[in-house]
């Protein structure tokens, strides 16, 4: 089999890439190691950002986005016994982010691509990656016990932080930067209404707490936990309590569907991209999940990515796809900064010192007494722009 573009990994970043690619008439395959229910499944991200949600509307995949997601104009940050909104519309020029679950995002793309009948290879198996370096790279994958190849224009890696899109990139130029945070998210997805409209980012003594939502009628909550915690040291009852005194606003509590534990890291590996492989998205970067970036982040690699591949194909120019690593990462790295700086703010970290719990607290004293430290964070939180955005 030959194709154009080759992606691997059928997330949201991969998914979007092909449809893009289709719009304007050029050819790919995605291979996934998993099948397409489990990628359905996934439950992750659900804060769009305000380019996020443009690109989705102009690659046509806004409709049932536009139609059941919840916009929300700003942010509430609950310090020191009270709730103090950040109104994100004021600040930054009437934009807004929306409440719009990843796992929504990608059963909308499944779908488009059966009406595009663009070819996705489920349960695949990804065991090489040949001669990115050469005109035509070759994917080795392993499906229902068989062996088989895929010959390509391009490789594009989607396929995550464990991935091996990643791997194949030679050690000699390759650099990775990582940090580890000493905390981690215990999260629960719950049949309740949320109780704010706007997500609620918690700062307490006792660690920070989140309530977010997915819909009108299912809500998105976590609090902080050490590294080492179990979700079998909580139950029910006493999560909703902590959550209760950690917002400081009672939750309307509901049957939880699901429990799991985030680790919190933040990751870079540099370059992405060599010969005519192309990283996006988590194979590249990893941001802690304060802030709601990861998705974003994603995206935003994409529509670089597809902007540089329409460039080669139909206006025959290799300037941008030589520039992709470049100018993805100066996003890249400032989208980590902002959200490390979220994580630090809001996190309780029983290492500090006196001094550094100081320093915190005037953080978020500055924070949110400040007109123009109130703008930026309005500014990254509904998101930075992209430098280059695909034709469509």
């Amino acid at each position: 089999m030959r194709t154009q573009v080759a992606i691997i990994g059928a997330g949201p970043a991969g998914l979007l890439l092909s449809h893009i690619l289709y719009l304007r008439g050029i050819s790919s395959v995605i291979i996934e190691a998993r099948s397409q229910s489990y990628c359905e499944a996934r439950i992750r991200a659900g804060i769009l950002e305000q380019g996020t949600v443009d690109i989705l509307r102009a690659a046509g995949l806004g409709a049932r986005m536009d139609r059941e997601g919840l916009p929300h104009h700003g942010i509430d940050i609950a310090f020191d016994g009270g709730i103090h909104p950040i109104s994100i519309e004021k600040y930054d020029g009437g934009r807004q982010v929306m409440a719009y679950g990843q796992t929504e995002i990608v059963k909308d793309l499944f779908r488009q691509h059966v009406d595009n009948g663009t070819v996705i290879i489920t349960d695949a198996e990804v065991t090489a990656i040949h001669d990115i370096d050469g005109i035509s790279p070759q994917i080795l994958y392993r499906r229902e016990g068989k062996d088989h190849t895929l010959n390509c224009d391009f490789v594009a890696g989607c396929d995550g932080f464990r991935g091996v899109s990643r791997k194949a990139m030679p050690t000699s130029i390759r650099n990775d930067f990582d940090l580890i945070y000493p905390y981690s998210w215990l999260g629960i997805l719950a049949k309740a209404t949320p109780m704010n409209k706007v997500v609620i980012y918690a700062q307490h003594p006792r660690g920070f707490a989140l309530q977010s939502m997915r819909s009108n009628d299912i809500s998105r909550l976590y609090i902080q936990v050490d590294n080492d915690d179990h979700v079998d040291n909580w139950s029910d009852e006493a999560l909703w309590d902590e959550l209760d005194v950690r917002i400081g606003v009672k939750q309307n509590r509901g049957e939880i569907i699901q429990k799991g534990i985030t680790p919190m890291r933040s990751f870079v590996s540099e370059p992405m991209s060599s010969g005519r492989l192309f990283l996006a998205g988590d194979a590249g970067h990893i941001v802690p999940p304060t802030g709601a970036k990861g998705l974003n982040l994603a995206i935003a690699d994409i529509a670089l990515l597809s902007a540089a591949f329409i460039d080669f194909y139909c206006a025959e120019s290799e300037v941008q796809l030589q520039e992709y690593s470049s100018r993805a990462l100066r996003r890249v790295w400032k989208v980590e900064r902002f959200s490390w700086f979220c994580t630090t703010l809001l996190h309780t970290d029983h290492r500090h010192s006196e001094f550094e719990k100081k320093l915190q607290r005037a953080d978020m004293d500055y924070l949110l007494s400040s007109d123009a430290a109130m703008k930026s964070f309005a500014e990254n939180y509904a998101g930075l722009p992209v430098e280059i955005l695909p034709d469509l």
